[in-house]
């Protein structure tokens, strides 16, 4: 139901172009509401920044920095439609995707199969790739923003801690002791993302974070779909978070799902590398070790097969020659009796 002031305000303040009908939890850094687009006559999601991260907020700079999102056009990827601003608030729309989160899906306790789990690891994987080629880095992957619709995985929000993080900095002092938790995102002068699934450098508050950190939640992601559970699952603050993802390294998958192949138990670790340059040097060669996964040596064509012959050594060439030799002088033997 649609009664609190905010959504009050963004219904009346879009009733020419969106009719909002319901309000969905879990939105973390936005408040996400599902409307019908009056236009198109479709349903769409639209994701207001909260009340908690407006203050400061430069509208210009988070419409600006939400154009760059919006660029981003990939099957994998759910896309911008459009975005705004009205007097205190922020807000983007996007295509509302029929299906549930992976988030969900883990909370119901299922065992997701490795082939299944494979093909969502390269459908995020293909995202991002996409993503870190336009220059696009997420900041916040998590189930949360995976999207499983149809036997595939999207991913949303792309580059929106960015834009908030941009919009928030671009007015506001950097200030240590300033700290606003909505949901499950901390910030302490910008947002940083969700701590459960941040990268070491993005714990460590590192602002110029780039694609690794993505490549790092990816590896979290990843342990947590096969296994059923987060790494870090049992820290109860945010600071117990920060210090994991920092200095500890999560179990071996394999230890704890006997059905992971090694080579993708080994592909996950080593996307869990803390030193940012120790991980996968990009999103495409996450889907080149996944490819390979399913394409054992034994499967490959060969373009010109050959029989191979073994190689002979210089003593079976002598061998061979003198039998040659003696056959020829037998030859010369016997055509010079029938010839007497």
């Amino acid at each position: 139901m649609l009664h609190d002031a905010v959504s009050a305000h963004l219904a009346s303040a879009l009733s020419d172009r969106f009719r909002l009908e319901r309000e969905l939890g879990g939105g973390g850094m936005s408040r996400i509401f599902v409307a019908t687009e009056h236009a198109l006559r479709r349903e769409v999601v639209i994701k207001v920044v909260p009340q908690a991260m407006l203050e400061g907020m430069s509208s210009a700079r988070f419409a600006r920095e939400v154009l760059i999102a919006a660029r981003l056009q990939q099957a994998n990827i759910v896309p911008v439609l459009a975005s705004g601003s009205t007097d205190d608030l922020s807000w983007y729309s996007m295509p509302f995707v029929r299906g549930e989160s992976l988030r969900a899906r883990l909370e119901r306790g299922e065992r997701i199969t490795v082939p299944e789990g494979i093909s969502i690891l390269r459908d995020i994987a293909r995202a991002l790739a996409f993503a870190h080629d336009e220059g696009v880095v997420h900041r916040d992957i998590k189930p949360e923003n995976v999207l499983l619709s149809g036997g595939t995985a999207v991913v949303t929000d792309f580059g929106i801690a960015k834009a908030i993080q941009t919009a928030r900095t671009a007015e506001t002092p950097t200030n240590p002791d300033l700290v606003h938790r909505t949901g499950g995102t901390t910030q302490t002068g910008f947002a940083k993302g969700t701590p459960a699934y941040m990268s070491p450098e993005q714990a460590a508050g590192d602002e110029f974070v780039d694609y690794r950190s993505d490549i790092y939640s990816w590896g979290i992601v990843a342990w947590e779909l096969f296994s059923g559970r987060h790494p870090f699952g049992d820290r109860k603050t945010e600071r117990a978070l920060f210090v994991a993802h920092v200095a500890e390294m999560p179990a071996p998958i394999e230890s704890i799902r006997a059905d992971v192949p090694a080579p993708l138990a080994a592909l996950i670790a080593h996307c869990l590398q803390k030193d940012p340059k120790r991980r996968p040097g990009s999103a495409s060669s996450l889907l080149q070790g996944l490819d390979e996964l399913n394409t054992p040596l034994r499967s490959k064509r060969v373009t010109a097969p050959t029989v191979s012959q073994p190689a002979r050594s210089p003593r079976t060439v002598l061998i061979a020659g003198v039998l040659v030799l003696l056959a020829g002088l037998a030859a010369v033997a016997y055509w010079t009796t029938v010839a007497r």
